[in-house]
């Protein structure tokens, strides 16, 4: 299945139907008086978040959605059916936003949460409601009301506790495969990670989802590589697990891209807790290894795990010690 996490698309409510003129028209029945009945409602239609999705790709394909008009009222008092709501079933985590992509309809971060996305419109009344004893044989009823409509925008953020960010090529999906039950693509080139991938780690009394994205490069808040966009799905982590590649040139350049590229993508997200994992540390000799570790604790970072992916060494220290963060969030 393809990965989408973000779609457009158009809703219209089902509009109202309109109220019913009529009068009895019976054999013997002198004054019969108004009959007239009310429409039905027109279908609302709901964002219902569910559990067993996991992409917004039905959204590629169908973008507009109608609901249909509620019937027509009738005489001998008869309203008319209203009609059925449409339910759009998206991944939890789903955030809804106005067409402006910036104001915030609703945020669905539970299996079953659900949400109004358009109101259908309201059935008009029949003549028999507006009878008084004024007025035996009134000729007035209502139309329907429009049902709303609307474009919104869908974006998902993956609900993970902790989420996977680095360079390129830096062993993310590597360390996924190895500690999760994630079937990652490893590749050795650029971007072998293209979508978010999640991955399950099992403790004794819980779960740690982790969530792995897109590797970032120097420029990505511009664009380049594959971009900053999937930063959007370590949101809502507790925690962020930094990978370096501690066989590189320069591990702390390659510390500091990424950084930058995540205070320039803003949101908050430079605040959330981190932990660094050096990676590769199965084929650094130990004295590079010490001078790695000194020249990151000088910047004050503190949270530094030696592992290879690889070959699990540190791997289960690290997933302990990230597990804390999980239970505090």
């Amino acid at each position: 299945m393809k990965f989408l996490d973000e779609a457009k698309i158009y809703l219209k409510a089902g509009d109202g139907g309109d109220g019913c003129l009529s009068f009895r028209r019976e054999k013997f029945i002198e004054f019969g008086g108004p009959d007239g009945g009310a429409g039905g409602s027109g279908g609302s239609i709901y964002a219902l978040a569910v559990k067993n999705v996991n992409t917004l790709i039905d959204y590629r394909y169908k973008q507009h959605f109608k609901a249909h008009k509620g019937g027509n009222g009738a005489g001998q008092n008869k309203t008319g059916k209203s009609s059925d709501d449409i339910i759009l079933k998206v991944p939890v985590g789903t955030q809804i936003l106005d067409e402006d992509k910036f104001t915030e309809i609703a945020d669905l971060t539970e299996d079953g949460q659900t949400v109004l996305l358009a109101q259908g419109g309201r059935g008009g009344l029949g003549n028999s409601y507006f009878k008084s004893s004024t007025n035996q044989a009134p000729r007035k009823f209502q139309y329907g009301e429009p049902g709303e409509e609307r474009w919104v925008w869908l974006k998902l953020k993956l609900i993970a506790d902790v989420g996977l960010v680095g360079l390129p090529n830096a062993g993310k999906s590597t360390f996924i495969s190895a500690v999760t039950n994630a079937k990652a693509k490893i590749e050795d080139y650029p971007f072998s990670t293209i979508t978010p991938q999640l991955g399950v780690i099992k403790f004794n009394d819980k779960e740690l989802v982790i969530a792995d994205i897109p590797g970032l490069i120097e420029g990505a808040h511009l664009g380049k590589g594959l971009g900053d966009r999937f930063l959007a799905h370590v949101e809502r982590c507790a925690v962020i697990l930094h990978i370096v590649d501690a066989s590189a040139d320069d591990p702390w350049s390659s510390y500091e891209i990424v950084r930058n590229e995540i205070e320039k993508y803003g949101k908050f997200l430079y605040r959330k807790p981190e932990v660094v994992a050096l990676n590769k540390a199965d084929i650094v000799e130990e004295s590079r290894l010490k001078e790695i570790m000194i020249e990151f604790k000088k910047h004050q970072i503190k949270n530094i795990f030696e592992i290879s992916a690889g070959t699990m060494q540190g791997c289960r220290e690290l997933t302990n010690h990230l597990a804390k963060y999980v239970k505090q969030s």
